[in-house]
Parts: structure tokens; C-alpha cells; sequence
């Protein structure tokens, strides 16, 4: 937040007793309800948008066991002579049969300075004057070349700001290790490894690391920071699809990501890149206990987005279930506990949450979890297993300790979800909520993302006897590899930032209450959603295809499109689009492909079109009422497995029928838009008439702190303009001297934090305006307030 809207921000909070008041939360403090669950906020760590390696894995050397392919990628050849270098990646003679390539370096006609090779890291090496940095490489030459060989951190055009040697090459493997000081900061560097004559030799395990980490693990300080900041109560690792692959070649398998750094698995992630475990089980055990965390392993269930493991063959899958929690949990002496004591921790890690799977279900996934619960259960009865709340529902195979839920949507349906939990069972299950976040009309991480979020986070924490724990996703993303958007923290190679919602997962975890107390709030809504704005067409996993294109108002013709002339106008989001033989076509079987056209203030139409699903999983989207880039605003037909038809919009609640889309055949739809009345309408048939409700301005969780002393009041403000709200405390004498308060706002709703700008949209502290039982206080719109209170005795 900038000085100027930081200090309009405080202002509006210290002022509230000037306005008059327009809403009122009235707080029982002698009347508390359910204990806040100790584990309510935690991290979830997925290896997606480099993550791992390129992220938290202080790692600067990228491909450094020439993995990544048969090509030498991220490593080039540099010259500074006339020298000519050829590069190949070679399986003769290999260090490990896991990892069989090595670089062979050939250099003729060397000329009159150097040649070799060079590696620029994750989009630039950041070094720092005065820091050392550890080198760690195996090399061999032909048995001609002797060497030495130069090693060198510089910059782009070749500035050295260290300078080393390596002698006595031979034509066996060695390993050899050195120091290297910068004696400049660059954000930018490389590492280049040259000689200065014709030779040959190979290289293998190049690795360049800082040698301050975080608690000396080899986490980047300012990144793993940023978690510990969060004060976690559990971390859940290490995904997420990487835990299926798309097929079962590409599952996470643990046991390959132990043991020596250079013989564990590279491995293909799905997110694009290759991923060399340098943070493999054992590493994400030792970062959960560095944070303070409670340790939550994902397993892989026998089952990948493509492919399941057939039932008779799941016998080493559930093992692998036992053996991870042998390594977090067994004695020094045990097989897999001397594994981890090998690794420099003999004392157990004393994991006691596993979950079974990620984003699985039906048949497959209810046979398959009865098979881990009745295993882990045997032999492990105190360790809490996780289920996955997916397509089918829960499994019913088996009794339940928690189950996982995931919501990803706009900022309007985490506002209409923030009573979800109310009404749940509290004699069933318990609740993670595992993977949530505003993915849609939130640019790269907005406010009002935000703000939609800490408005459903309130249900959570009032329901904390319900929801035991949850956590934002995902949480980290590098800048340049965005393959997930938006992610809670971002970086480049040397500064890093959170978004604004990482603030408002700080705040709610800062300030954690003991106690739920009873609150009324008293708000007029706030502006209701806009139902207008442009049409268009989608698909979810899906192949279709689109013909006339029709939108009017009465007897006006908005728009038409019937393709002949092409798609002009058309904005697309991802698949594969071509307007041929009247049609809009889209072949790529792909989730949230997205066309769009038409004019965002269009208002109380009718739009009509004819689809047929040519392939895939579902049927088709038919977008209306889009004004914002990225919007989830929707009719869904044939979705959730293509099972049920369902109007996804904002302010649009249990919009919701049984139906499915067949293959090869034209549909007929219209969608009516008039006022806040949606009417949908297939093949002539009424399907959904709904009116849209207009969302809550205020949302509260008030909880008594952990020692009874302060009532902690978390307000959310999901309107645009201010609202001034009279608050009472019930029960209690009075509000001692020392209330303190902390509000997230900004200038504008759609604001983002930066590289450049990282803490523009940042809690402000003030001093609220509270001495009685009841006073009077201003929220901003789009604004999270925190306030603390000590009672009076």
C-alpha cells in the first residue's frame, strides 16, 4: 500500500465515531461457543511453477545431472576465442544408473582465452557481495586432457566476481568441491566451467549452493521465511496432481526421493519442468518441523489422472503408506528409521496426519482407500487419515477421520460460501478444507481476491467444531514458470513477495483465537452482482464445437457470428480454437477453455447458439454476464463428470439439475438475462429460473483469545464504499486500555502487489477506537480488519 493510501486507510479506522452507523455486530462474550480448531491454518506445498527446485530449494545450478533431456538444456557454450565447442549429452561411463547422463565437454582450436560451458540457473543465479557459495561437481576427461579447469560466477557479458580452479582431470570420475566468494551482488549471474586449450572432459552433479539457508537445510532464506511468517499449524506436501502424474510413470513415488542427493530419481512434473527431488520426503519433514508445522504426507493411491493401478497389484502402494510412516515415526533401529537417523535426524518426526490420495474418487478410489485405512489403521491406529471429498463424494468404504474439500471460483461465491459449514453434521466427519483460493476476476492476485477469501475463511473459523484445518493454494509460484495463477507467494531469483491474500492467511493466523463467541451481524447487502456483460463459449476436458451465435434485446440484434468469415472479436483462453464450415471448433482436451466476445455493458439479453460435444469427459460451457477477465460466470452443461447441469455465477447459489451431454449431437440453448433473473433454457426445455441474491457486506468471526483476556474481531468489508458499524460486547465490563487493530485495504479493488511494488496492498496498524462495551468503527470497502480487545475487569 502506498504512504498516502496507507494513511487514508488508517484514518477511515480511527474516524469511526464521525460517522454515523450504517451497520452493528453485536458480540456474546459471556456466551462462547465451540473451540477454534489448534490446527484451523496451514500451508499447502505443491511442486507446480517451480516451486521446489527454482524456489524454495536454494539450488542454483539448473539440469546439474543433465537430466532434463537429451539435450544439453540450460547449459551453453561460451567462448571468448575463437575456440569451437560441441556439447553432448552422453550415457557411456555413467556415475548412476538412475541417472545415467553426463555432459561431455569437446573444445578444438581454443585460440588465445577460454571455453566451456555455462548454466544461468532458474532465469539468473543471485549472488550477493561478500556471500560464499559451495561447488560440488564429478569430472573426467578423455585421459589426454589434464585440465585445469576454470570455475567462475560472472555476469551476462562475462565480469568475474569469483575465481577458482580445478586440477588433476583424469579419465576416471572424481569429485571435487571448492568455495567460491562473489565480491558483487547480481540478480543475474551464471556459472561458467572453462579451460583455456583443446580438450575433452565431462561433467555430472554440478551444484552450486549459497551456504546460508534457512536453519542450515537447504531452504532460500527469504522465501522459506515468508512461510515461517505464516506461523502454520500443519504443512501438506508435496501436492496435488504431482502426486498422480498423469499416468502412474509420473506418480510421486517417495522412496525415490530419498537417500543421496545424485541417485534420487529425475523425475518429469506434469507443471513442465524436471524435478531432481533435492526436496524430496525427507527434506519436506525436516522444512515442517523448521516452521513449526505439523507434518501431512499425500500419498499416491494407485491411481494417476490417466490410469489406475489394477486391485491385485496394490500390495506395494499400501506398503509404500507403512514405510512412510516407519521413516517420519520409527525408531532409529527400524529399516526406515535408520534411513532417516542416516540423514541426520534419529529423533522421530512424529507425523500423525496422512492423506490418502488427492482429488480421487468413485469405484476406484472407494476400494482402493479401504485397502490404506485398514492397513495403516492395523498398525498404526493414532495417525488420522485423510479422504478425498471428488467425484462421487466420499468413500463409504471405510469409517472417516477427515476429509479433504477444495474450491476454487470467484470472489462471489466464496462470499455466498461463507455460511457453508453452518449446517453441516457435527456428529460426521471433520472437515479440510485442503485447496482454496479466488482463481477467477482476480488478475495475478487482486484485493478483492482477497477480500472473497477472508470472507469464507470467517465461516471456517465460527465453524472450527466442524472445519479442523485448511489451507491456500497453491503457495508458491516463480515468476517466470506461472502454470498456476494466482499463487500466494512470488519470486524471481532474488526478491520475493506475498500477494494480498498471503496477508490475509497471516492475519487470521496471528491472531488465532481459543474460543468461538456468538455474533449478530446487521449490514444491508452490498451492490448486488452485475448480471450483464459479454457471451461467449468453453469447455472442461472436452471437445465441441459452436454454430449461430445470437444475442438480442427485444427486437434488437446485438450480435451474430455464424463463423463463415472466421472468428473476429473472438477472445480465447487456452485450447485449440478454428472457425471452419460455419462452426467454432475447439479440439484440445484441456480444463477452463474459454472464448469470448461481445461488449462487457451489454444488459437484459437473450442469447441463443447451437452446440454439440464432439469429444471428452463433459459436455460445454455457455459464458454470459462476463465483465471481468478470467470470470467464472456460466452455464455448465454436462459438467462434474458430465452428471449434472449446474449455472455458475456470482451471486447464484443451488442452480443445480441432473443431465448429461451426448456425443455427436446439436444442441439448442438460449440463456434469458433480465434484471437479476437468469432463465436457462436446452433444447427448448426450462432447466434453471433463478434470480441472483445480493451478497453480505459484512462478515465477522469474533473468537475469545486463548487466555481469555482479549475478544479477537475479524471483520471483512466485501462492499465497495465504507460502512460504519456499531459494535457491542455483551457480557463484559468494558474494553481495557492497549486495543490494537490491523486493516488490509487499497485505492482500488483490483490492486496487486509487485516485485517492484511488493507490499502495496499490506496491513496498516491503528488504534481502535474502543473503550466501553460499545463503540463505534469504520471498515473501507473491500477491506479485512483485525482488532484485538482486552476486556475490562
Amino acid at each position: 500500500m502506498s504512504n498516502t493510501l496507507r494513511f487514508l486507510a488508517l484514518a477511515a479506522c480511527m474516524c469511526g465515531s464521525l460517522r454515523a452507523a450504517d451497520s452493528s455486530i453485536t458480540v456474546s462474550v459471556d456466551k462462547p461457543g465451540v473451540k477454534v480448531s489448534p490446527m484451523l491454518w496451514g500451508i499447502f506445498f505443491e511442486d507446480i511453477n517451480l516451486s521446489a527446485d527454482g524456489g524454495l530449494y536454494a539450488e542454483l545450478v539448473r539440469n546439474r545431472s543433465f537430466e532434463d533431456s537429451d539435450k544439453p538444456e540450460h547449459w551453453s557454450a561460451v567462448s571468448s576465442g575463437n575456440a569451437k565447442i560441441a556439447l553432448t549429452v552422453d550415457t557411456a561411463q555413467p556415475l548412476s544408473a538412475r541417472n545415467p547422463r553426463s555432459l561431455k565437454v569437446s573444445i578444438t582450436d581454443p585460440g588465445v582465452a577460454r571455453a566451456g560451458v555455462a548454466n544461468g540457473g532458474y532465469f539468473g543465479m543471485a549472488v550477493r557481495k561478500g556471500a560464499k557459495y559451495d561447488l560440488a561437481l564429478r569430472a573426467r576427461s578423455d585421459g589426454a586432457f589434464k585440465g585445469p579447469l576454470t570455475v567462475t560466477l560472472e555476469s551476462a557479458d562475462s565480469v568475474a566476481y569469483a575465481k577458482e580452479r580445478i586440477k588433476g582431470l583424469t579419465a576416471d570420475w572424481q569429485a571435487f568441491r571448492l568455495t567460491l566468494k562473489a565480491d558483487t551482488t547480481d540478480p543475474k549471474a551464471r556459472l561458467v566451467i572453462s579451460a583455456d586449450q583443446a580438450g575433452t572432459f565431462w561433467l555430472d552433479g554440478v551444484s552450486l549452493f549459497p551456504q546460508e539457508t534457512f536453519k542450515g537445510h537447504g531452504f532460500r532464506p527469504d522465501i522459506a521465511q515468508m512461510l515461517a511468517d505464516l506461523k502454520p499449524a500443519f504443512m501438506r506436501f508435496p501436492g496435488g496432481c504431482w502426486v498422480e502424474g498423469n499416468t502412474m510413470k509420473e506418480a510421486y513415488r517417495w522412496k525415490e526421493t530419498v537417500g543421496d542427493i545424485f541417485e534420487r530419481r529425475s523425475q518429469y512434473n506434469l507443471w513442465g519442468y524436471t524435478a531432481t527431488h533435492g526436496i524430496g520426503y525427507h527434506e519436506y519433514l525436516q522444512l515442517s518441523e523448521d516452521l513449526g508445522a505439523e507434518p501431512m504426507f499425500c500419498i499416491n493411491v494407485g491411481m494417476s489422472h490417466r490410469e489406475n493401478v489394477p486391485l491385485d497389484q496394490m500390495g506395494e502402494y499400501v506398503q509404500d503408506a507403512l514405510d512412510a510412516l516407519e521413516y517420519a515415526n520409527g525408531p532409529a533401529d527400524s529399516t526406515w528409521g535408520a534411513l532417516r537417523a542416516k540423514a541426520g535426524h534419529p529423533a522421530p518426526f512424529n507425523m500423525k496426519y496422512l492423506e490418502i490420495g488427492n482429488e480421487n474418487g468413485g469405484p476406484a478410489y472407494n476400494e482402493r482407500y479401504a485397502l490404506f485405512h485398514d492397513a495403516v489403521k492395523a498398525k498404526y491406529p493414532d495417525v488420522r487419515l485423510i479422504a478425498n471429498h471428488w467425484l462421487g463424494g466420499v468413500p463409504k468404504s471405510r469409517p472417516l477421520d477427515i476429509v479433504d474439500e477444495h474450491y476454487y471460483s470467484n470472489p462471489e461465491f466464496f462470499m455466498a460460501q461463507a455460511n457453508r459449514y453452518d449446517s453441516y453434521d457435527r456428529n460426521g466427519y471433520q472437515v479440510f478444507v485442503g485447496e482454496y483460493a479466488v482463481t477467477q476476476g482476480t488478475g495475478e492476485g487482486s484485493l478483492r481476491g482477497a477480500v472473497g477469501e477472508a470472507a469464507f475463511m470467517t465461516g471456517l473459523e465460527r465453524n472450527s467444531d466442524v472445519v479442523f484445518m485448511a489451507a491456500y493454494a497453491p503457495l508458491l509460484v516463480n515468476a517466470n514458470h506461472r502454470r498456476w495463477n494466482p499463487d500466494l507467494i512470488v519470486y524471481d531469483s532474488s526478491r520475493v513477495y506475498g500477494i494480498p491474500s498471503y496477508y490475509v492467511q497471516q492475519l487470521f493466523s496471528a491472531h488465532r483465537g481459543g474460543t468461538v463467541l456468538p455474533c449478530v451481524v446487521e449490514s444491508a447487502p452490498a451492490e448486488p452482482p452485475v448480471q450483464s456483460g459479454m457471451i461467449g463459449v468453453g469447455t472442461w476436458l472436452t471437445q465441441a464445437e459452436f454454430k449461430d451465435i445470437k444475442v438480442t434485446r427485444g427486437d434488437e440484434v446485438l450480435y451474430t457470428c455464424d463463423f463463415a468469415g472466421g472468428a473476429k472479436g473472438w477472445k480465447t483462453k487456452g485450447g485449440a480454437w478454428k472457425a471452419e464450415g460455419g462452426a467454432y471448433r475447439q479440439s484440445a482436451l484441456d480444463e477452463n477453455v474459454t472464448a469470448v466476445a461481445g461488449d462487457k455493458k451489454w444488459r437484459d439479453y437473450t442469447y441463443t447458439l447451437k452446440a454439440r460435444k464432439t469429444g471428452g469427459a463433459e459436455g460445454f460451457l455457455i459464458l454470459i454476464g462476463v465483465d471481468k477477465e478470467g470470470q467464472k460466470s456460466w452455464w455448465n452443461l454436462g459438467g462434474w463428470g458430465n452428471r449434472r447441469h449446474g449455472l455458475e455465477m456470482p451471486g447464484v447459489e443451488g442452480a443445480e439439475a441432473d443431465g448429461t451431454i451426448e456425443t455427436g449431437r446439436w444442441y439448442d440453448i438460449k440463456v434469458e438475462l433480465k434484471g437479476g433473473n437468469v432463465k436457462c433454457f436446452l433444447d427448448g426445455k426450462l432447466v434453471h429460473d433463478v434470480h441472483a441474491k445480493p451478497l453480505k457486506a459484512l462478515y465477522a468471526s469474533p473468537t475469545l483469545s486463548p487466555d481469555g483476556r482479549e475478544v479477537i474481531l475479524k471483520v471483512v468489508n466485501a462492499a465497495a464504499a465504507p460502512r460504519t458499524a456499531d459494535i457491542r460486547l455483551d457480557g463484559v465490563a468494558g474494553v481495557a486500555k492497549g486495543a490494537k487493530g490491523w486493516v488490509l485495504t487499497s485505492g482500488d479493488a483490483m490492486d496487486e502487489n509487485s516485485l517492484d511494488e511488493p507490499t502495496k496492498v499490506a496491513p496498516a496498524e491503528f488504534v481502535p477506537a474502543a473503550a466501553v462495551p460499545a463503540f463505534s468503527q469504520v471498515f473501507p470497502g473491500n477491506s479485512v480488519t483485525v482488532m484485538r480487545l482486552p476486556l475490562g475487569r
